[in-house]
């Protein structure tokens, strides 16, 4: 999809078995939750995060 703003980075997104159980260690692991888990019908779920370098992936 085209950018939404001058500067917006890539998007990396992990597999994970359960995106609820991985957002939790972000958390705890001193990460931010940026998008909690969103479902998208049809598909299965997802949830934006920041790492503590300010690094963004999603789950």
């Amino acid at each position: 999809m085209p950018r939404m703003y001058s500067g917006q980075g890539i998007t990396n997104y992990v597999a994970v078995p359960s995106v609820s159980r991985a957002a939790a260690k972000v958390q705890k692991l001193d990460g931010a939750v940026c998008t909690p888990k969103t479902e998208v019908p049809g598909m299965g779920s997802f949830a934006v995060c920041k790492d503590t370098e300010g690094n963004v992936f999603a789950l």
